[in-house]
This record gives C-alpha cells, structure tokens and sequence, in this order.
C-alpha cells in the first residue's frame, strides 16, 4: 500500500484570504481526483507570506481564523483527505506561525513553528512566538510529521519530530529566492532531517511579494538524502508524490535552470505580480537606447504582454541618432506602442528661469540632472493621467555609486534591475535573445551612456563595471573590509573609491522605489545602513 502525497506549489497573495482559500481548495480538488491522501500547501498559504504588520493587528487574526474553519468546511467533501494548510494562530494571549491539518471538515492538528528567521529578509520574532511540541499524524501506516520553513534549517525541530516517530517530514516554506539558493536548500535539509532517517516533502511558495520572489522549486527527498522529485521554477505547480514504508518513490524532476533563466524568470514574476496584484493596467517605461531599459522592456512585456506596456522616448539636445534608432527597432520587434516628446523646450524653459541664478557658473551635473528630472516628470504625469505604473530602469550598480537622479530616471513605482548588477544586465540580455532575438545588437554592444551632455560615456565617471561589479559584491553583498578587497588584487585607489560612494549614497537609495531582490543581499529589507554615520571602514 502507498500513501500519496500532493504537492500544491501554489501562488498566495497577501491578505486575500477569500482568493487563497479558493486557490488551495482548487489545488486540493485537483489532487484529490489524483488520489491523493494528503496535500501540502506552503507557509501561511492561507493568509500569503510575509504579511509584516498585518500580524500585529488583532481583526487579521480573527479574520483569518474563520477563513480556515470555512477551507476546513470546503474540503469535507473530499474524505479522508489530509489538507495541511499554513496560517497565523492565535491561542492564550500568544501569536504563533501554525499550519494545521484539515480532515474530514475539521481541524485535526496545529502545529506551530520552532524557529522563528529574524535576519537577512525575516524579522518573525516581531510578531510570533516559538513553540517546542511535536504534530506527528498517521495516514495508512507512515507516520508524517510537520516542521515549518526554519524550523528545518536547525537539529532541533527534525529531532523532535523524529524522536516523536516521524517517518516523513512535511515542510511547508516561504522560502524567497536568491541566485544559487537551491543547492543550500538541499544541503540543510540533508544535514537536519534525512540524517534522522526521515524522508521529506518541501513545498515552497511560488510568487512575488513586494521585492520578494518566491521560486517554488519544491522538492522531496528519501531517507538516504536523495531528490526523488522536484517542482518548477517560478511557476505554480502540483505534483504528487507516492510514498511505500516511509520511502518516496520516483517523481518527476524538473531540470534546474540556468542562473540566467533562473533570474530571469524571477524578473518576470517579480512585474507580474507586483502590477498584477496591485491592480495596476499596465506599465510605463522612458526608452534611452540602451541596455537597461531595453531589458526593462522584455522583461515587462514577457510578463505583462504587449498591449499592457507603453514605451516613451524622450530626446534631448544630446541624444544619438542610433538611441532613438535602436529604440524604435527595439519596440518594434515587441510590438508595444512607442512615442517620442522631446524635452528640449522643457530644457531651455528651466534654463531661462534659472538664467539669473546660474549666471557665471559653468555648466555641470545641475543640468544633466534637469534633463533626468523633465523625463521622470513626464513619465510620472502619463502615470498619474491613464492609471500605468512606471517601470524604473537602473541596475544595482548605479544604486549603489549613485550614479541615478534622485526623482529623474528614479521616479517611478517599481524597480525592475533594483537588485542587477551592470556585468549581470548584459548576461541576462544574452539569455533572453538566445530564447528569441529581441534586443538589437548594437544596444548590447555600444558604449553605455547617460547621454546628459556630449560624448558622455558611464566610464567618464565610473570604473569599468566588471571592477565595479566586483568590488560592490565583495564589500555589500559579501561583507569584505577594504583591505581584504585590496588583498583580493583590486586597486586600493578603486577600492577607496566605490566603498566611498556606496556610503555617501545610502539617502538616495532610501527613495528609490521597491525593487526585485534576486541576490542573498540586496539594497532594501536586508541592507538597513544609516544615511547619518562617520564609520569608514
């Protein structure tokens, strides 16, 4: 006899507690028709993950309580169905991050999670409190218990379960995606659960909360730490997986994708959610003829579809000819509309008015930032008039030197290349037009440029970006010191340079728009540096 596990990879959305009962109920039909005994859906799938400061107000509680007691009633249909399902739980004055099984109509078991994450993204000790007792239920003869997300990546939790004669685990997560996450997923899991001889099931949130993504890519492993089955990438998904004795048998494993498709996919998601969920009709996106904002657009339209992306090109007196060539062959090969306002009587209105002002003093980043400023001023009131949301198009690399214009080219309301680096920017462009060729040749080939005042290339200011890039993720991502980059081989006149302007910039940043986190670091929930500060280390 095997008992069936289904795995509903499935797509919560914050605070809709009506729409995600709905979704799981659907998930739980779907595997029932497949046979199936239990389905595990992922962390606080019920309410979407992280609600941040939802869980500090009590009617969310309250609220979500009933949503659960009528999924419970829902699914009484599907007999002797096991629907484990994750949800915030209030009981004797505490607050908790539970995930209950629901059976036959009822409520049969809550377990409430151990280890609460209170670093990088995660700040769970805000709102819940830890829990140290065991759920360990039977379904056919095979003993499953429940760990929640964290809980899995200490000893503690795992043994309790097993010690509680767990044979296989079921781990609900809410997981966020960063480059190369997976193998360490797998990694934990081996050193903290099939070391205890169980078997385990992950299921993992697919989706986009805010910046966060959420990749899927659920997994099961067998006793001996092998992956039997697992799901994909940035994508809903149900699988079910038979187990005999404790033991998976053999599911579908879906091949991991590039780095490249990985993150480029999780940029799709990011736009689709975030404008989807958030009911926006579409997105806006100021053109330059360059790399950024031609990866902008495919990203946007690969998510959003064609009709529902708007282009806008807006030269000044420095513009190429080849930017507006390269642009316009751009949006023709996507096929969204495309317009051109020119912002030279803008230019020289600003000019004429701060004529008196300006009078003696040469010219300087003042009027380059004027030009980025008429731009974010014309993007946002097509914004404010028909309802899109503007798509900012700067990479990680200029947020962190600060190479941007406050409420220029960063006025907007969603940061798609936030958290990409410049080196990434063009891997991620070589991908998408080895898929299909949508991104003109020259746009990956010329020189970048600002194009704010004649012959401007990003070299004049800044170092190569493979310097830049590197020195960037060795002192922000990674935590290194400027000797230890210097050490590394990087110049310590470069080195003195960017970790110099990475500091100074941080007021900047503070006012940038939301932004897709892809990396284990990113400007925004993980990086909390103080604008006012004399540390220069």
């Amino acid at each position: 006899m095997t008992v069936k596990v289904a795995i509903a990879q499935i797509n919560s959305t914050v605070g809709d507690l009506a729409g995600n009962r709905a979704k799981i109920a659907e998930f739980s039909r779907r595997a029932a028709e497949q046979g199936a005994d239990i389905v595990l859906t992922p962390e606080l799938s019920l309410v979407g993950y992280p609600p941040e400061d939802l869980l500090l107000r009590q009617s969310f509680y309250a609220k979500s309580a009933q949503a659960l007691d009528a999924l419970a009633a829902d699914l009484a249909e599907l007999k002797n169905l096991h629907v484990v399902v994750g949800h915030p739980f209030e009981k004797d004055g505490q607050r908790f991050n539970a995930a209950s099984v629901l059976l036959n109509g009822k409520i049969s078991a809550t377990y409430c999670k151990h280890d609460l994450p209170n670093a990088t993204v995660f700040d769970e000790k805000r709102y819940f409190s830890s829990c140290d007792q065991a759920v360990v239920f039977d379904v056919k003869g095979v003993r499953f218990g429940i760990n929640i997300c964290e809980d899995t990546w200490f000893p503690q939790a795992p043994a309790r379960a097993a010690a509680a004669g767990a044979q296989v685990l079921l781990v609900p997560n809410g997981s966020p995606y960063h480059m190369n996450k997976q193998h360490v997923r797998i990694d934990v899991m081996h050193a903290n659960v099939t070391t205890h001889g169980m078997s385990l099931v992950y299921a993992n949130l697919v989706g986009a909360q805010d910046e966060l993504i959420f990749d899927g890519n659920s997994f099961v492993l067998d006793q001996a730490g092998e992956t039997r089955a697992q799901l994909q990438h940035c994508v809903e998904d149900l699988q079910i997986v038979e187990f005999r004795g404790g033991q998976p048998l053999d599911g579908t494993i879906v091949e991991e994708p590039s780095v490249e498709a990985q993150v480029y996919k999780a940029l799709v998601l990011g736009v689709r959610d975030y404008i989807g969920k958030n009911g926006f009709p579409g997105a806006l996106i100021g053109m330059s003829g360059g790399v950024d904002s031609a990866l902008t657009l495919a990203v946007a339209v690969d998510a959003l579809g064609a009709d529902k992306v708007r282009t806008i090109m807006m030269p000044s007196p420095y513009t190429a000819e080849i930017s507006l060539l390269d642009s316009r062959d751009m949006v023709q090969r996507v096929g969204v509309r495309y317009d051109e306002i020119g912002i030279n009587d803008c230019f020289e209105a600003f000019n004429r008015t701060l004529a008196n002002e300006f009078k003696g003093l040469p010219e300087d980043a003042t009027e380059e930032n004027i030009q980025a400023r008429i731009r974010g001023t014309i993007l946002m009131a097509l914004s404010n008039k028909h309802g899109a949301i503007v798509l900012t198009t700067g990479n990680k690399s200029e947020m962190a030197v600060g190479y941007c214009t406050l409420y220029g080219d960063m006025a907007g309301g969603f940061a798609v290349l936030k958290d990409i680096a410049k080196t990434l920017v063009y891997r991620l462009c070589a991908y998408r037009n080895s898929v299909s060729d949508v991104i003109p040749e020259r746009i990956l080939t010329r020189a970048p440029s600002a194009e704010l005042r004649p012959g401007q290339t990003d070299q004049d200011s800044l170092p190569p970006y493979d310097i830049l890039d590197a020195i960037m993720q060795m002192y922000m991502e990674e935590n290194q010191s400027g000797a230890d980059i210097i050490a590394a081989g990087y110049r310590a006149e470069d080195v003195a340079r960017i970790t110099h302007l990475i500091k100074i910039n941080e007021y900047k940043r503070r006012q940038s728009p939301v932004g897709i986190r892809v990396t284990h670091r990113a400007f925004g929930r993980d990086w909390r540096y103080p604008i006012t500060s004399k540390f220069r280390e």
